[in-house]
């Protein structure tokens, strides 16, 4: 294996012994304990309590490379028990905190836990029995009351791990497991080089420094916020707020009124639905007209949001609607798109400030490069690439290219700028019965501007025409089943919306119908995963015995009941 370019002082571990020396006393993690409330954690304080849980763990004569899990939502002791596992000399397998009880035990099982940290979670004890008896669990702060060893106790007899421990840039880490859209999730393995790598070099990821903060709320276990907030932190040195629950995101936003803030598309959609709940679209944009008038009012907006502090804005995990940019832009937010992948740590493309090109993910990140295969496919390599697949040689084997790059599944195209653009999965496309093939993803991108469209599921594979499957949102879905009129409302709103998008489609993409299905998708009926994207095959095979009946009743918009 190559040699790692992250210098030694760069390396996760060295960084975090950095920060206890010189900012002992600065804030670091900020934690909402319920109840009104907030408990601030300095570096000094964190550092200390991740190596008293360390010692502990040490304690329990493990071989060097155990690993040891983290079933929680974000947390301030999520990321001190990751610290901890990293001091023993362990591995970390962070697992998402609304997984159903069998895909907890393949995790578990799979990855060898020797011991799970259990942190705040909903609905625990559906997932209590995914957990082998023969797993150490350590109950964190703010996790369901069990009997379990716990966290505040460990800390409170144990003596601190001495010293300041090394661990290799080639010694593994994390194995970070896949969100599994399409089955039995991977375990992604990444060394501590990857890690300290992709915080590196700051200049060029957008300038963060100690005085930076950040709002840590999308899982912890998904790659994007591990190496966004997590790797960067570490890099950096910048404060991590976190949220208590979603009836409190707007107060947690504004008590962190974060520099650097990165989101998905669903959630930038619902803070503009929150805006026009207030204040109609049409009476704002006469108001952002309005030469005066228009600062203040794009002022209050985004100190209402707790956005007005933001110098980096952005998203990813999906393509951000056209629209909703340029929305924001109005307000004067940029939003940068970027992209990356669980296999290289979250670290491929991004967009810059002044270089940005709506609809396109940006250039590669220095220190990383990308190509396109002969059929479209994008693939990159660079120092945050995966070592594998944990225990699926074959997978790793068929996943990179002989030659050392990531085959990624991605369809893209690269302009003149070298900026690239996502268009769809490879695997994704599908066939009509006219022979023509259809990528999902550009065309539900385009539904997603509707505001009453929550999530959406192109297809049609051997039928004419391709379809979408619409989720309401939930509280619209809800006004339509009390409400006649209101249902007669949205459902004309749909028909026009189809032939807008159809009207910027070619021929053979343009969608047949819509089909509005009664049920929400959740990751607890695994019709989306933990990271808000949709499981294809079990929407399609849910729905498919329909779709014969929908595509004869030759209407716009289809209730499903």
């Amino acid at each position: 294996m190559a040699q790692s370019p992250c210098a030694p002082e760069h390396l996760p571990l060295a960084r975090i012994f950095h920060w206890e020396r010189t900012r002992p006393h600065h804030a670091y993690l900020t934690q909402p304990m319920g109840n009104g409330v907030v408990r601030d954690y300095t570096w000094g304080h964190a550092v200390g309590e991740a190596r008293r849980i360390a010692a502990y763990l040490k304690a329990q004569g493990w071989p060097q490379g155990s690993t040891v899990a983290i079933l929680g939502k974000n947390s301030a002791h999520w990321i001190m028990a990751d610290y901890a596992i990293w001091m023993a000399g362990y591995v970390s397998v962070p697992i998402y905190p609304t997984l159903t009880t069998e895909s907890v035990r393949q995790i578990l099982e799979h990855s060898e836990a020797k011991a799970c940290f259990i942190g705040k979670l909903d609905g625990f004890e559906q997932m209590r029995p995914g957990i082998p008896a023969n797993v150490l669990c350590i109950a964190m702060p703010l996790a369901p009351k069990t009997d379990y060893a716990q966290w505040d106790r460990i800390v409170s007899e144990t003596l601190p791990l001495q010293g300041e421990v090394v661990r290799a840039a080639d010694e593994l880490a994390t194995i970070v497991y896949t969100s599994g859209t399409t089955g039995m999730p991977k375990g992604v393995m990444h060394n501590f080089g990857n890690i300290g790598w992709s915080g590196t070099p700051p200049e060029q990821r957008g300038s963060l420094s100690p005085d930076d903060r950040m709002l840590s709320y999308l899982p912890l276990a998904h790659v994007a916020e591990r190496w966004l907030v997590e790797a960067n932190s570490i890099r950096c040195g910048f404060r991590v707020f976190f949220v208590e629950s979603l009836d409190t995101f707007a107060a947690d936003l504004r008590r962190a009124r974060p520099t650097y803030f990165i989101s998905v598309p669903r959630l930038w959609t619902k803070f503009q639905q929150g805006v026009f709940a207030k204040m109609p679209k049409a009476k704002l944009d006469r108001l952002l007209k309005i030469p005066i008038i228009s600062g203040l009012v794009k002022k209050k907006l985004l100190k209402a949001l707790g956005l007005d502090a933001v110098r980096i804005a952005g998203g990813g995990a999906a393509p951000m609607p056209v629209s909703l940019i340029e929305w924001y832009r109005s307000l004067g937010l940029e939003l940068l798109e970027g992209y990356g992948m669980t296999e290289n740590f979250g670290v491929s493309h991004g967009s810059r400030v002044g270089q940005a090109r709506i609809g396109y993910v940006g250039h590669c990140w220095e220190g990383t490069e990308h190509r396109l295969s002969p059929e479209g496919e994008v693939q990159t390599r660079g120092p945050s690439l995966m070592q594998g697949y944990f225990k699926e040689p074959e997978k790793t084997r068929e996943t990179m290219t002989e030659d050392g790059w990531l085959r990624t599944g991605d369809l893209g195209e690269i302009d003149e700028a070298g900026r690239l653009k996502i268009v769809g999965r490879l695997k994704e496309q599908f066939k009509t019965s006219k022979g023509k093939y259809v990528a999902p993803a550009p065309i539900e991108n385009k539904l997603s501007t509707h505001s009453a469209i929550e999530a959406c599921c192109v297809a049609g594979s051997t039928y004419p025409q391709p379809f979408a499957l619409l989720m309401l949102n939930a509280d619209i879905a809800k006004a339509c089943v009390e409400s006649a009129e209101k249902k007669a409302e949205l459902g004309a709103s749909l028909a026009a919306h189809l032939a807008a998008v159809n009207a910027q489609l070619n021929e053979h993409e343009q969608l047949d119908f819509f089909a509005v299905v009664p049920e929400q998708w959740t990751v607890e009926n695994q019709f989306i995963t933990p990271t808000m994207k949709v499981k294809r095959p079990m929407i399609e095979s849910t729905y498919a015995k329909h779709f014969d009946a929908w595509v004869a009743a030759r209407q716009p918009v289809i209730w499903h009941r």
